[in-house]
């Protein structure tokens, strides 16, 4: 299925019925608090096969994944790929390791976030958005508000740093 920039692939507190694996494109996702807030949580990139919670037991998803850029996702029914989990135990390594790359990641977003200056981070952030999003300029992806979210800085710092850099 092709995903268009803007386009919903799943929603906080859907069912689970699916599970998507991200051959192109990258998506956000977000999570609405109950006191309005929204918090962007994680980038999903090529090659992950999401909602991650749900990779070995079925779950309602978490929060809302929208594509930053056009995108291709094979869809898989969540039933066909527990019962295939069930008949094929070696999946579960296949599994572990694509949890292993996710949380190597977020490792390395926690770097990032530990890194120097704000000034430092943005440009850390950039480069690593470029591997996967081509030439796409950063703001063109996300505001300023979610660059700020994740690298942990307050929009207004974004605004200073952007206009400097």
């Amino acid at each position: 299925m092709i995903v268009h920039k803007g386009e919903i692939l799943f929603r906080q507190g859907d069912p689970g019925e699916n599970l998507y694996h991200i051959r192109s494109g990258i998506f956000k996702v977000t999570r609405l608090h109950e006191n309005g807030n929204i918090v962007l949580f994680n980038i999903l990139y090529p090659g992950e096969i999401v909602p991650h919670h749900s990779l070995i037991t079925p779950k309602e998803c978490h929060g809302t994944a929208t594509a930053l850029m056009m995108g291709e996702v094979e869809v898989i029914s969540a039933h066909t790929w527990y019962q295939e989990l069930e008949d094929n135990p070696d999946k579960a390594l296949a599994i572990a390791k694509m949890l292993q790359e996710k949380l190597r990641f977020m490792q390395q977003r926690i770097d990032h976030l530990t890194i120097g200056s704000p000034g430092e981070r943005l440009e850390l952030l950039k480069q690593w958005m470029y591997s996967y999003s081509g030439n796409n300029v950063l703001t063109d992806l996300l505001t300023q508000e979610e660059i700020g979210q994740l690298i942990g800085v307050r929009r207004e710092t974004v605004n200073r740093l952007l206009r400097q850099g």
